[in-house]
């Protein structure tokens, strides 16, 4: 193209004298507007495509909840009319069997005598009808003989058959008993659509709430009825004991928990209630094996063996105490998605939607189902249902274990119950409950089945049943006031706040002691110790110095020693989570969950809707790289002398910088969410799979849009394909670099390298380098491959130009001679 070439120029550009290229600034502007309107569109409307599918799925929704709840009213009417029906035939029969009685005693009185008898006339038979119809009689005559059962009829056996299965039961006919096959679904066949997938989850629901209203006085009927209901379904049980355990800073020596024996077991809920500084969190965290930094001592058995916790993770669930969810995804999206990944591979689509659905209507979220969780630029649902959807997480996976730590933090009295409520109905399924909690109310503290109390230090102060907590401190003394919240009046005993009464002579210090000596448990020796001083009178409770024998043997250290002893814990502590985060452990949980190809389906779809979520964003990084493109190539222009050198190291600089900040928002935003899914067996090859592969969109139209207006209005040598080839390989080297940054440093940090990188690497693959050295660091730096790739191929365009024009000169002069 260009004067030197035989084709003609493009319509609206230009062609120099002498040059190779044409002036294309007219397409360039054109494609601005085109881009900056395309960008406007997606940026405006990017929200619609999923809004429009969510509500869709919600008018299925709410039609297959209205149609269960027209079935349920109908079933309950039914029973009623039946239950209403059946015992007007019971009286009918015991009204006939008693004339038809009164009438063999009248024509049989010597019965009465030989059975030594008395019989005593009643209302009833002297107001005993005379007659009785011809139907009357053929129904009493046809009554079973005395001794022998009565058998059902057809109707009221077709009565209790339509009671256990109504589905089955569209339509029928009384008289021949066979069922019309019309508009009949055979029995087995799973559904598929999204309506009944609904109406099979919510049909579900409604039965579990009339067995809840069956069963809600909890008599003893009710609950050996739902003991052995065969629609509760039970889990595997894990019974978790732990004998002197305790736990030990490393590097410090500090005890963070310390000789703490006892079990939690399986269909009960334990609280685990302190001051702060207890060790509560460090003692759930030491059952989850989550503990890091510390050193373990004492033992934890899994159903009375010595097997790691870890190798149940599937189906252990474990809610931090801070909400960690996706706030760009909505509540039903978080629970669904955790329920594909967790739950067994071989429960059928229904059954999934039917676990979500229970966990969404138990945890009261109906309404905010379609809201965004939210996040700190969007706001979406508050903060105490945010709260329960992080215990919904792990609540949709089914576990056999859950350990909460806070759940009730920033939750109101009714939320708190409701939530107590839902984990009560988990208990019933045999689940393992342990959750840490601050001064709960009184009505919430009856809920609870154990009692866990630590004092400061991570002390046993008390363990056992919640309600035999009173009685065991009254038995020391130490008495609740009326009015007073027994868990609140024990927490501030064991704060100091409050002291017992001088009668029971008992100090809150010595209550751990005496817990142990209570239980037959051995004391170490520094708390007898202490316990001996306290028992002692005051004037002779310490040494005559006033020194603390506690911390009389502790020496001053230099501060060059607590410098290393500082670095030491820390390197021990990362070396704690290295090996926490990446040893694997035997898998004893018998839960096969998907694997990793169909994990990886569901994280594609995930991060396709968050990135959708997110086209904003996307289309601001487009429009910025549109206006540097465009500044860009307005002010570096190609020559023949450098080949554009100058143009293409600020292109390199350029697009490093911002594809690198915007590449570190893949795996920086959500680290804290990733590593709860892969403590809880989520594959992490899926995870950064998916990410990648959604992220190749970015790598493949970056280079597009840069090259748009930077391509126009420099008018390089080389092709637009030779600049896209160059470009996508430096779009994905820097790519890459911002996701090792992302992973291995905090956001922070990551940034900040992520703006360094680019201008010293290419600072330095520019400069002359003299050194050996200097020479193999410059060969290492990606802007040096980069800026010889940019400069060959326009290099390689400028040498057939010449070649072109020489031949030209050649011809035209050869054309003078012969003229």
């Amino acid at each position: 193209m260009g004067s030197t070439s035989e084709k003609r120029c493009f319509k609206l550009t230009s062609c120099n004298s002498n040059a190779s290229n044409q002036d294309l600034h007219a397409y360039g502007i054109m494609l601005i507007a085109a881009t900056t309107t395309l960008l406007l569109i997606i940026y405006n409307c990017s929200d619609q495509v999923l809004n429009t599918r969510e509500r869709r799925l919600a008018k299925t929704r709410e039609a297959a909840a209205r149609s269960a709840r027209d079935t349920a009213k109908a079933r309950q009417r039914w029973k009623t009319a039946k239950d209403a029906a059946k015992k007007h035939a019971s009286g009918l029969q015991t009204h006939f069997s008693q004339t038809f009685s009164f009438k063999k005693s009248a024509k049989h009185p010597e019965e009465l005598k030989i059975l030594d008898q008395t019989s005593c006339e009643t209302d009833e038979d002297l107001y005993a009808p005379t007659h009785i119809s011809s139907s009357s009689e053929s129904l009493s005559s046809s009554a079973p003989s005395r001794g022998k059962p009565m058998e059902p009829g057809n109707l009221m056996r077709m009565m209790h058959e339509i009671e256990d299965d109504p589905g089955n039961y569209e339509g029928f006919d009384v008289n021949t008993h066979d069922r019309k096959s019309k508009g009949h679904k055979p029995k087995g066949k799973q559904p598929n659509t999204h309506s009944q997938i609904f109406k099979y989850a919510y049909a579900q629901l409604e039965k579990e709430k009339a067995l809840q209203e069956e069963n809600k006085n909890l008599t003893f009927s009710g609950v050996i009825s739902m003991a052995t209901n065969p629609e509760i379904r039970k889990r595997p049980l894990i019974e978790v004991s732990f004998k002197d355990l305790t736990l030990t800073l490393k590097g410090k020596g500090k005890h963070l928990l310390r000789c703490v024996t006892g079990k939690i077991k399986p269909g009960r809920i334990t609280a685990v209630m302190g001051p702060s500084g207890a060790g509560k969190t460090t003692f759930i965290s030491a059952l989850a094996g989550k503990a890091i930094g510390c050193k373990m001592t004492g033992l934890i058995l899994i159903n009375g063996k010595n097997e790691s916790i870890r190798s149940y993770r599937k189906i252990i669930g474990y809610v931090p105490q801070d909400d960690i969810v996706h706030g760009n995804l909505t509540v039903e999206e978080n629970l669904r998605f955790n329920a594909k990944c967790r739950l067994p591979a071989h429960l059928s689509k229904p059954d999934t939607v039917l676990v979500v659905e229970r966990v969404i209507e138990s945890l009261g979220l109906q309404m905010v189902r379609n809201s965004l969780v939210g996040t700190v630029e969007k706001r979406g649902i508050s903060g105490g249902q945010r709260k329960r959807v992080n215990v919904g997480l792990e609540m949709v996976m089914e576990p056999s274990l859950l350990i909460l730590d806070e759940p009730t933090s920033g939750l109101d009295s009714a939320s708190s119950q409701l939530l107590l409520r839902a984990l009560r109905h988990e208990a019933l399924e045999g689940v393992n409950i342990c959750m840490v909690l601050h001064q709960p109310s009184y009505a919430l503290f009856q809920m609870f089945d154990d009692l866990v109390l630590l004092a400061k230090g991570g002390l046993t102060v008390y363990h056992g049943s919640a309600k035999k907590a009173e009685e065991y401190f009254a038995g020391l003394g130490i008495h609740v006031p009326e009015r007073v919240n027994p868990p609140d009046h024990f927490i501030d005993i064991l704060e100091g706040i409050v002291t017992p009464s001088a009668t029971s002579g008992v100090n809150h210090k010595e209550l751990p002691v005496r817990w142990m000596l209570h239980n037959g448990y051995p004391v170490p020796p520094d708390l007898q110790q202490s316990f001996a001083q306290l028992a002692m009178p005051s004037a002779g409770a310490g040494p005559a110095n006033g020194t603390n024998p506690v911390h009389a043997g502790m020496e001053e250290k230099s501060f060059a020693g607590e410098l290393w002893q500082d670095v030491r814990s820390n390197v021990e502590l990362q070396r704690d989570s290295i090996h926490h985060n990446f040893l694997k452990f035997k898998d004893l949980s018998c839960r096969r969950t998907p694997g990793v190809l169909w994990q990886y389906r569901y994280f594609l779809g995930r991060v396709g809707k968050q990135r959708m979520r997110e086209a904003k964003i996307q289309a601001t990084d487009y429009l910025i790289l549109l206006l540097a493109g465009a500044c860009l190539g307005t002010l570096a222009k190609t020559s023949d002398e450098n080949f554009g050198a100058v143009g293409y190291t600020y292109t390199i600089i350029a697009v490093s910088l911002l594809c690198k900040i915007a590449a570190l928002r893949s795996f920086s935003l959500d680290k804290l969410q990733y590593w709860r899914e892969s403590a809880s067996g989520m594959s992490s090859l899926a995870y950064f799979l998916a990410k990648d592969t959604i992220d190749h969109f970015n790598t493949v139209i970056k280079p597009v849009v840069y090259l748009s207006m930077f391509f126009f209005f420099t008018n390089p040598r080389s092709s637009f394909a030779e600049n896209y080839i160059v470009l996508l390989c430096l779009v994905y080297c820097v790519t890459g670099i911002a996701y090792a940054l992302a992973i291995f440093f905090q956001p922070g940090p990551a940034q900040l390298w992520s703006v360094l990188l680019p201008v010293v690497l290419t600072l330095v693959a520019t400069q002359k380098q003299d050194g050996e050295v200097l020479k193999k660091i410059s060969n290492l730096c990606y802007p040096k491959w980069a800026l010889e790739a940019f400069v060959i191929a326009n290099a390689e365009r400028q040498r057939e130009a010449s070649r072109l024009k020489n031949f030209i000169k050649k011809i035209s002069h050869r054309v003078d001679i012969k003229t």
